[in-house]
């Protein structure tokens, strides 16, 4: 039962049009243009005949000029303005003004042909036409009526006792097989034709979907990709390979030379090479921008195949920043490392208890006053170890359990101020730094040797990039909302490079080679620790452009989870 079915619907399918989709519907106008102009040439074409037959000597028949005049009318109406539209389950009147009109027309001219003329063959024009843009319904029923219009022409010839009524009627046969034959034919041809349409139109969809989806891919790519034609065109360009050649999306919308800037010749020389070896290249190099520090990369090219020779052919290289790869090898190295120090951390912790409590029995039976301040020392130092043992474990994660929340807390202003005078007499660097705190003595959630480790870091760290110049550093604190502080940590440096700022604050990253990458690490665990958040952004001071850490603190009186304001409202 299942293949009966199936011919039915296919049957169903092919009765209502080939052209009946919307996503053929261009192919369908194109094809009713050609047909409408063919129908106003065939009228003018039968307008200037029959004068062209007065003109040698036939008599002329004024109901057939007429005929041709009123055909070459409605031609020029339904080319004008008649809009086209597929045939489907309704009746469509506009069929009666092209095919109807078609056979009425023809058939009037067969009637009162008065010249040795066949007209005969017109009628292929409404079978097309109906074959083509219409169902196979359309098409059988035109031929089927121009069948019938034939046969009625050849009875009416016997009827007025013609000679050559049994040769009429041969050719009205002839004739209407072949229209028959032409309409399945035309029909078919044109179900291929559509049926192939919406196959190549849903392929070129899918190939621009998979396109888009390529493009987005490349787009969010972390390594950089440059695709280059052999002049030295970059055709295509990723944000990743942009940040790389220190280049503005707006300067160097692509496709841009290669060779546009001098600090790009190294990989210039790298395309040129893959170019002329036709081979794969890898490379080192180094590009210097005027006013930036020397980018490394790693630089991999590739040709692409091409089937129309080698001048065909793109280069795609890809770029990676080679700090970026020393620093994820250095964090696997540390990371290794960071778990056995906190292994030997914890291994640590028994024998240090032990030493404190020796000691203390120790300073029991001592009553020498130097001998007990030797004790006292031993003990501090032993606190003090003990006290790092627990940050390392901490700060590695080791501990399965949660710390426990922080109930310390201090007055913002006091202890930065300290802090921030205490450093900078320790380097010497008292007329660089200028302290505004402005807090209102406000009370904040952290322990206050943590918040000297976290000012020690920003500041060193600050101090590091800093021009040395008068008044290049500054410590300030401010509040952001009633009762939330703002610590801030100010210098002149130069601006960080947009692949630092995206690093910054993630273990063993740094753009230093001796440094491990844990200061800022650090300084953010510790903040998280408190529930206060730290950020970094460039902001202007005193008409001079700096680079600024800031940390935002929980409130004292609050607890450690409540939601602290927006990143947005406090960068300042």
């Amino acid at each position: 039962m299942r293949r009966p079915v199936l011919l039915w619907r296919n049957r169903a399918k092919n009765a209502a049009g080939a052209w009946e989709s919307e996503t053929a519907q261009g192919s369908f106008g194109r094809l009713w243009g050609v047909f409408m102009n063919a129908r106003v040439a065939i009228a003018a074409v039968l307008v200037i005949l029959q004068k062209a037959l007065q003109a040698l000597g036939t008599p002329l028949n004024h109901w057939t000029l007429a005929i041709c005049i009123a055909y070459l009318g409605a031609a020029l109406v339904v080319r004008l303005w008649a809009h086209p539209r597929p045939p489907g389950s309704t009746f469509d009147a506009l069929w009666v003004w092209t095919i109807g009109v078609d056979v009425m027309a023809f058939s009037l001219l067969n009637f009162f042909q008065a010249s040795p003329l066949n007209y005969t063959p017109l009628f292929a024009l409404p079978v097309l036409l109906a074959s083509v843009l219409g169902p196979i319904l359309l098409a059988f029923g035109t031929a089927a009526s121009v069948t019938l219009l034939l046969l009625a022409d050849a009875a009416w010839s016997s009827i007025q006792g013609s000679a050559d009524v049994n040769a009429r009627l041969l050719q009205a046969a002839l004739s209407s097989s072949g229209f028959f034959l032409v309409a399945l034919l035309a029909n078919q041809l044109a179900v291929r034709l559509a049926g192939q349409e919406k196959l190549t139109k849903k392929s070129q969809s899918a190939a621009r979907m998979q396109i888009q989806v390529n493009e987005l891919v490349v787009a969010t790519l972390a390594e950089g990709v440059l695709v280059i034609d052999d002049n030295g065109f970059v055709r295509s360009a990723n944000p990743a390979a942009r940040r790389l050649l220190a280049a503005q999306e707006s300067a160097y919308p692509a496709p841009f030379r290669l060779a546009a800037q001098t600090a790009w010749q190294p990989l210039v020389e790298l395309m040129q090479h893959t170019f002329a070896q036709q081979l794969a290249h890898e490379s080192n190099i180094s590009l210097v921008q005027p006013g930036l520090n020397a980018r490394r990369l790693q630089v991999h090219s590739r040709l692409t195949d091409s089937s129309d020779g080698p001048h065909e052919s793109l280069c795609v290289m890809f770029l990676q920043d080679l700090r970026e790869m020393e620093a994820r090898i250095r964090i696997e190295k540390l990371a290794a490392m960071g778990r056995m120090s906190a292994a030997v951390a914890h291994e640590i912790r028994n024998p240090l208890a032990a030493i404190s409590q020796a000691n203390a029995l120790l300073e029991e039976d001592l009553h020498d006053a130097g001998q007990r301040q030797l004790t006292a020392m031993i003990g501090q130092n032993a606190q003090r170890l003990a006290k790092i043992v627990d940050e390392v474990l901490n700060i590695s994660r080791a501990q399965q359990e949660i710390p426990a929340q922080q109930t310390a807390s201090l007055r913002l202003d006091e202890a930065a101020r300290r802090i921030a005078n205490d450093w900078a007499r320790q380097n010497a660097v008292a007329g660089q730094l200028r302290i505004r705190t402005d807090s209102a003595s406000t009370e904040v959630s952290f322990d206050d040797d943590h918040l000297r480790r976290l000012m020690l870091n920003l500041l060193d760290n600050a101090l590091r990039y800093t021009s040395g110049t008068a008044q290049g550093l500054e410590v300030s604190t401010q509040l952001v909302a009633p009762g939330q502080a703002r610590l801030a940590v100010w210098s002149d440096g130069q601006p960080l490079e947009e692949t630092v700022q995206t690093h910054l604050f993630e273990p063993f990253f740094s753009s230093e080679s001796r440094s491990t990458g844990l200061g800022l690490y650090i300084c953010r665990e510790l903040c998280e620790r408190y529930g206060a958040q730290i950020g970094y952004q460039r902001v202007l001071r005193e008409n001079i452009q700096g680079n600024e850490f800031f940390v935002v603190f929980q409130p004292a009186s609050q607890r450690l989870r409540t939601e602290l304001p927006s990143m947005d409202s406090v960068l300042a």
